[in-house]
């Protein structure tokens, strides 16, 4: 149907692209009041969002000039459901529609307003952000500093025993940043809050640099609009919806500083997730983020019952796991029909991972030819330690023709699922699929509605899209002129990468997307952006090829648990279903179990665990083979 743009009655209004949305996702749809809700693998997340999105923009319920913010705690779940919203609203809706991740969010306010801080609090300018569980730090980062740089406390406050006798696990999450930041620092503090605090004057002004973490620029955001009341009064003007996604891996921090910004005021807050698919909680999710938004904002729990993912016997089996989490869940009602034959769900037992390798691959090649799949249709998940299986698996797969892809391994600084998800990534590929393609439609309208974001044209300026449109032609058929082939160099990667970039205008990647604004990180993207091209053309001699691997359109993907969330396909092959895979599961067997939950719950049609006995037994996790059992589903010895 046309995209409207003009306003329609809300009696008037039916959903946008779809034939019809369950009986509560329309209710959501159409709430005037907060609401918490519980939406299970498959139940049309972004969906319901996207629907929701073009109802308030469409009728006028979210009034012009105000706007919806849209907030998400994974990079690529804020892309997807910009996206949708696109697809669903016409430009001059989708146009006050904002998404971005907690973290974009809270750095856009620091960035913006940050100097408003108080001086025991102020960053400086041009500071830097830095990941404490990087591993170059070898999981150290907290544990060194409190044994070789926070020193003695004053006796007042304690003994340097007190301070080596800190949990170094809990540092963080109990002390950094385990609650608001006092507006003049703690007073008569503890020796773990005065390591705290010692920690922070550190990052923000005793060493060479300013560094933040994003948790700790969360509590500095939610201190900075303590202190202005001017800028958060601004955002409750700006906003007259708030969405927030995936809302069961929301932190203390992000938690804190919504209360902060929209406790009390008439913004309708509609936080949507799964409590079964809480695999956050090392990062320091929160234990009932629902219970809590529920207590605090009146928020009214509705359930979603539909499961457009799944076929039926999954459905069946994901209910059995998901009573394990949550013993009062209601079984999802399936709404996709079974394609396949035979087990839906199986355990595979194999002799050693080179015959697991080799089976996998041929079941594989077998499987896209039965039922005419792609590569992409397909996915391997393990839980960890995805080069060591990438090892073993990749030569296999290639030996039957179908590439494999490890998509949690780095390219450059950034590890490439997140590379793929990157703007200036998507910018690039883009700009060069429509030079390089003749029937390029689709990447023009792309093309040219990124550039006029990043531009600032609104879409009624009619004669500044017009021009537009034009340079973006003349400079397109000149780019495949000076580059007929893909790079044969990194030089001539990188400097493809330039001169696309120089025509989007760097000045302007940097102003509308905030994270590219402070540090190096978007010269680490831009590096590992040619780097990857220049990959993808050792393989291919034509545009399209080399296009095709960098986006791995041919290859199956490899990934971890964590990085498949919010992901599908046709099917799920679990690789390494052992302890030594599962070795910490007795630390957190909830959040263990969630994990195995997300994993199942990828899959369309079929799971398939394999088990090889060389890397491990399967007594840790005999849980989880109880809970398969208990399923129905069989483990099968392969070879």
């Amino acid at each position: 149907m046309a995209l409207l743009s003009r306003r329609v009655h809300p009696d008037d209004w039916k959903p946008v692209g779809v034939e019809a949305l369950e009986a509560n996702a329309l209710k959501v749809v159409r709430s005037v009041d907060n609401q918490s809700v519980i939406a299970g693998p498959g139940a049309g997340k972004t969906e319901l969002l996207a629907q929701r999105a073009a109802y308030l923009l469409q009728t006028g319920t979210s009034p012009a000039p105000r706007r919806i913010l849209a907030i998400s705690f994974k990079r690529d779940a804020a892309t997807n459901l910009a996206a949708r919203v696109h697809q669903r609203c016409h430009r001059n809706h989708a146009g006050r529609f904002d998404s971005m991740t907690f973290d974009a969010f809270a750095k856009g306010l620091i960035d913006r307003f940050g100097q408003a801080l108080p001086e025991r609090w102020r960053p400086r300018p041009d500071y830097e952000i830095f990941n404490p569980y990087d591993p170059m730090y070898r999981g150290q980062f907290f544990a060194d500093f409190l044994s070789q740089q926070v020193g003695s406390p004053p006796s007042s406050v304690g003994t340097y025993a007190d301070i080596q006798a800190i949990a170094t696990k809990t540092f963080e999450r109990r002390y950094l940043v385990g609650s608001p930041l006092p507006l003049d620092g703690w007073m008569n503090p503890s020796p773990a809050q005065w390591a705290a605090d010692r920690f922070w004057q550190l990052s923000l002004h005793e060493g060479k640099k300013c560094v933040l973490s994003f948790p700790m620029i969360g509590r500095l955001a939610e201190l900075l609009l303590r202190v202005n009341p001017m800028a958060r009064d601004a955002l409750r003007l700006t906003y007259s919806h708030l969405f927030m996604d995936e809302f069961q891996d929301t932190t203390q921090i992000q938690y804190d500083l919504v209360r902060r910004i929209f406790l009390g005021t008439d913004t309708v807050i509609t936080a949507v997730g799964d409590n079964k698919q809480q695999i956050m909680r090392w990062a320091m999710a929160m234990d009932d983020p629902f219970g809590a938004f529920d207590a605090d904002f009146a928020g009214k729990r509705t359930p979603l019952f539909n499961n457009y993912r799944s076929s039926p016997e999954l459905v069946r089996i994901q209910h059995v796991l998901a009573q394990a989490l949550d013993s009062h869940a209601v079984e999802p009602i399936s709404k996709t029909a079974g394609t396949i034959a035979g087990d839906s769900c199986a355990i595979w037992d194999f002799s050693s991972p080179e015959v697991e390798a080799e089976y996998l691959a041929a079941f594989v090649a077998t499987e896209m030819k039965t039922h005419d799949l792609h590569p992409r249709d397909f996915v391997l998940l393990v839980r960890q330690k995805a080069a060591d299986y990438a090892a073993v698996l990749e030569p296999a797969f290639y030996a039957v023709g179908i590439p494999l892809r490890n998509e949690a391994g780095k390219v450059g600084a950034v590890m490439l699922q997140e590379l793929l998800a990157e703007k200036a990534s998507e910018l690039v590929i883009t700009i060069l699929r429509l030079s390089m393609t003749k029937r390029a439609g689709r990447y023009w309208t792309e093309c040219q509605e990124a550039l006029a974001t990043l531009r600032g044209i609104t879409p009624d300026d009619e004669a500044t899209q017009s021009r537009l449109a034009r340079e973006l032609d003349i400079y397109t058929i000149n780019f495949s002129k000076a580059h007929p082939a893909p790079p044969m160099s990194k030089a001539a990667a990188h400097a493809i990468v330039d001169d696309i970039i120089a025509f989007v205008g760097r000045d302007q990647l940097i102003a509308v997307h905030l994270p590219y604004s402070k540090g190096s990180w978007l010269e680490k993207v831009l590096d590992a952006v040619a780097l990857h091209l220049f990959a993808a053309a050792a393989n291919g001699s034509d545009w399209l090829t080399v296009l095709d691997a960098y986006e791995g359109v041919h290859a199956i993907p490899l990934m971890t648990i964590h990085k498949s969330k919010g992901l599908e396909y046709h099917s799920v092959i679990f690789v390494g279903l052992d302890d030594g895979a599962w070795w910490s599961f007795a630390n957190d067997q909830i959040e263990a179990t969630a994990g195995f939950f997300v994993a199942f719950t990828r899959a369309k049609q079929r799971v398939v665990f394999t088990y090889c006995r060389h890397r491990g037994t399967r007594h840790k996790i005999a849980t989880l083979y109880s809970l398969l059992k208990k399923a129905g589903v069989q483990i099968l010895p392969i070879a």
